[in-house]
């Protein structure tokens, strides 16, 4: 394996074993996990808990129950998510795409491969990669990793991925490290994220702190 594959494994068992399990991704069900990634876009994940919170009180969090719903009522149920009219319309596109592809059974498409449902699900307006490999990896427990802001970040200060890449090479760069596992890529996305929050912050970083910084080039260790 690379010096990057071993420092992205050791990364991986540092966050492990500071932070211990993560149980990612919240939802009590796979089509909440799929509403919650399409909610989550532009937003905090506590906005996307009360927008959730007021589906389940309206009894609307199932396929056929947010699909009976008013535009103006969806609209009014998800405000709190932000955006809330392009977010109707990606969750319409969404429903129309689970109608089309399974009939409204969402827990069906996990029964197709992840080469078929990929480039699908990126075909629905407002489905970028992160919020498709979202679905795929949390709801349906498809072989794919997430890459996400926080992600980024982490990888550059740590030198791990080139200055201009794209998601895809990021997404290639990491798998290619880790066991072939939807268990290993959930559970080691949600400690970037849990880490990010915790020491790997956008500005003033507490790297000092971080269970990762002995991973840092050595450089960037010494300067800290």
């Amino acid at each position: 394996m690379s010096r990057s594959g071993e420092r992205i494994r050791g990364m991986y068992r540092a966050f492990a074993e500071a932070l211990g399990p993560s149980r990612w991704w919240p939802g009590d069900t796979p089509f909440e996990v799929a509403v919650g990634a399409i909610l989550t876009q532009n937003t905090n994940w506590k906005n996307v808990e009360r927008a959730i919170a007021n589906l389940k009180q309206a009894q609307a969090m199932t396929e056929r129950g947010l699909r009976a719903l008013p535009s103006a009522r969806l609209e009014e149920l998800i405000r709190p998510a932000g955006y809330f009219r392009i977010k109707t319309k990606r969750l319409t596109d969404f429903l129309d795409f689970l109608e089309e592809e399974s009939g409204l059974d969402i827990e069906a498409l996990s029964r197709k491969s992840l080469e078929e449902l990929r480039p699908k699900l990126l075909a629905v307006r407002g489905i970028g990669p992160e919020t498709a490999d979202s679905i795929l990896c949390y709801a349906l427990g498809k072989q794919t990793f997430v890459v996400d802001a926080y992600t980024m970040r982490m990888f550059s200060r740590h030198q791990l991925i080139p200055e201009q890449t794209d998601y895809h090479e990021v997404q290639e760069i990491i798998q290619s490290s880790l066991p072939a596992s939807v268990q290993d890529y959930n559970e080691f996305h949600a400690l970037i994220v849990r880490a990010a929050k915790e020491w790997c912050h956008k500005s003033r970083p507490l790297c000092a702190q971080c269970p990762g910084r002995s991973l840092l080039p050595d450089t960037d260790r010494m300067a800290i």
